[in-house]
């Protein structure tokens, strides 16, 4: 439980840029399910105008048989030259209940070059990965790293092809509405961009998985984007996400840059 919750929150974060200009910035996040606080996120972000790294660390106080406590951290590196972020390399690594996984991917362009997942995964049940799936692909941290002039509607604009190491799947992305974040228990208040998020499972997911049939079929995604400082960057003010569990919300309690 604690890999498929930790990845569903990694997967909805984002980081945007507008300018090729040094920066390194940190935000720091509580994340809540049915309105429980279960785990803190902290994320790191350098950009030295050609080349990134951007770090995710969360620690998870669990919540009975639903979440287990834990540990885990992600770390993203590649190209910020261009016109969007191009993942090199991505790793995961989860401690709990005194059992490690790790996920290990390389890039070649938008095309995966190599992973590897250890322990591996059970194959039984499960959607199977094929070569085809693995292009034009990046990993689902640097997929959310988006460079933008504005915070405006084009931030919601998109269609990602995310990889995981694990599984294979697109998100959709749309524009709803401006809105403005007042609540001063918060990080930030001021203008922000509401996205929603279509999630379509593609390859290595398990075919029975109730989290995975949920997602696609029946949960709802959203996203509010605000704006970080002039850096030009644009970071999740507050992520909601729909489960068959309640729902889990993630919001911004630090931003320094």
């Amino acid at each position: 439980m604690i890999r498929t919750s930790l990845a569903a929150l990694a997967l909805l974060l984002g980081l945007s840029q507008a300018q090729a200009a040094p920066v390194d910035a940190k935000a720091s996040y509580v994340l809540t399910l049915g309105g429980i606080n279960v785990a803190m996120m902290h994320i790191d972000l350098d950009d030295n105008g050609s080349a990134y790294t951007l770090g995710i660390k969360a620690n998870v106080a669990g919540l009975g048989a639903v979440v287990a406590s834990g540990t885990a951290n992600v770390t993203s590196k590649g190209s910020s030259s261009g016109s969007s972020l191009r993942s090199e390399s991505f790793t995961l690594e989860t401690r709990a209940n005194g059992e490690k996984f790790s996920v290990d991917v390389g890039f070649a362009g938008q095309n995966v070059s190599s992973f590897k997942v250890d322990p591996p995964v059970v194959e039984y049940d499960r959607v199977p990965l094929e070569r085809g799936h693995l292009t034009g692909v990046s990993d689902f941290v640097s997929s959310f790293v988006l460079k933008a002039s504005a915070l405006d509607k084009s931030l919601c604009d998109r269609r990602m092809r995310i990889f995981t190491g694990v599984e294979r799947f697109n998100l959709n992305m749309s524009f709803v509405r401006n809105e403005d974040a007042t609540s001063p228990r918060t990080g930030y208040q001021g203008p922000v961009v509401l996205c929603s998020i279509k999630y379509q499972p593609v390859s290595g997911h398990y075919q029975s998985n109730e989290i995975t049939n949920y997602l696609a079929d029946e949960s709802r995604i959203l996203i509010w984007y605000m704006p970080l400082g002039d850096t030009g960057y644009y970071i999740p003010y507050r992520v909601l996400l729909g489960t068959s569990m309640g729902d889990m919300s993630m919001v911004l309690v630090k931003a320094e840059h």
